[in-house]
């Protein structure tokens, strides 16, 4: 039977879809991760107890733990674990990514670097250190500008800034949030550092994809309706098959491409967002990873012979070295909401839940808040209400599906009186 280790810094959702997906498969699973005592699902067959900020005992107690009998496969979910992914692919002598490519792809200014010696479409940019003076940078900055940490996803402290008033006060948001003891637990040089970059107007797409020995193989390109203008980026709405026409898909898909090959990676899942404009695609960033979340149920494959199956059963193919190409997304369209919060507060409840779930197309109405969490927005916020999922003919219905259930909900957010909520 063969074996993978899974690499996660949640024991969330998507960590219970790749084990459904294993036991659907036969494989067996390891996990290792800071998380193993919160593990409730039995599909595990051995957990190992690590720590993502020291990646040299972390691979020391992996390949301890596997003694004589090494894995048949790794993946990474999130964006920590990628380095630590390379260096164990390293170690067990698996097809996988140089540990620098890892590096660049979860660090934006890395990634940026990289892209930009490759000659690719990049915005300007400009690193800047939390001990900076952000009244001085600021009448250097090109307006209008975003401002950002270089190792967060999600979007998280993501803010576009017009003018220097603006930009001060958001260096002084971001210095609070990197501040913050959930980021200072990681041990990140990469939170002592924010990136400074032009924006870039246009539509927005994310691409989920997978490399094998160097070449991408891309399984969809989302559209991503909503206008991303800022001042911040919460992402809602995915829909896919992308609605642009075939040469610009492809020349999305090429952009990502050349991207991840400028970044080094060469072997395993890719997610990729980027935006086209009139000059060009631009990639913002390509994890080493696969789409976060729930989000990946609103992926769904057949194979060649008719079967059905997930994207996890397919990651978790390729990772034991089986051929993927024979996989392809399903002939419907279909999307994903990821529902925001609207304001910071305590969460009491949500009314409309089944009036949403009927909505026509409506496959799924999965709310992931919590009762009694304190719910914070982007962008110090991490997380969302949860998720709305649709299936049609064409991704226009999906759309549409997405946003009449969502007017179907009401949630019950209480003002949280511990903090003082931000214009």
């Amino acid at each position: 039977m063969k074996r993978v280790l899974l690499l996660a810094t949640t024991t969330g959702y998507q960590i219970r879809s790749f084990g459904e997906a294993a036991e659907a498969l036969g494989i067996r699973l390891v996990f290792a991760s800071d998380r193993c005592d919160q593990l409730e699902d039995p599909w595990w067959d051995q957990a190992i107890p690590i720590r993502f900020h020291d990646e040299a005992a972390s691979v020391r107690a992996i390949v301890e733990a596997f003694g004589a009998n090494p894995p048949d496969g790794i993946l990474a979910v999130g964006d920590r674990p990628v380095t630590l992914a390379a260096r164990l692919n390293d170690a067990f002598s698996l097809p996988g990514n140089p540990v620098s490519a890892a590096l660049a792809s979860r660090n934006k200014l890395e990634s940026r670097l990289a892209l930009k010696a490759a000659h690719l479409a990049v915005p300007w940019f400009h690193p800047l250190s939390l001990d900076a003076d952000p009244l001085n940078t600021s009448f250097t900055v090109t307006y209008p500008a975003v401002i950002k940490p270089l190792a967060m996803s999600g979007s998280r402290g993501v803010i576009r800034v017009n003018t220097p008033d603006e930009f001060v006060s958001a260096f002084e948001r971001l210095r609070a949030l990197l501040a913050q003891p959930d980021v200072r637990v990681e041990r990140d040089a990469a939170h002592d550092t924010l990136l400074v970059e032009s924006f870039i107007p246009g539509r927005e797409f994310a691409v989920e994809g997978v490399m094998t020995a160097g070449t991408l193989r891309v399984f969809a390109i989302f559209d991503k309706p909503d206008p991303l203008d800022g001042p911040f980026f919460e992402e809602t709405i995915y829909v896919t098959p992308s609605r642009e026409h075939a040469d610009v898909q492809h020349e999305i898909a090429a952009a990502v491409a050349s991207s991840a090959s400028a970044l080094g990676l060469c072997h395993g899942p890719v997610h990729a967002e980027c935006r086209l404009n009139d000059r060009g695609v631009f990639v913002l960033e390509v994890a080493a990873r696969p789409i976060g979340g729930l989000c990946s149920r609103a992926l769904a494959f057949v194979s060649a012979g008719g079967a059905r199956t997930s994207l996890e059963e397919v990651l978790l193919r390729h990772a034991i070295g089986e051929d993927v190409a024979g996989y392809s997304r399903e002939p419907e369209a279909s999307g994903v909401m990821m529902i925001p919060i609207p304001h910071r507060g305590i969460y009491k409840g949500v009314e409309g839940e089944d009036a949403a779930g009927r909505v026509a197309h409506v496959t799924d109405v999965r709310i992931t808040a919590k009762l009694d969490a304190r719910l914070v927005p982007l962008p110090e916020g991490r997380s969302y209400l949860g998720f709305i999922f649709a299936r049609a003919a064409n991704p226009f219905e999906v759309e549409r599906a997405l946003r009449v259930a969502h007017t179907q909900l009401r949630f019950v957010i209480n003002k949280d009186l511990l903090v003082t909520d931000r214009a």
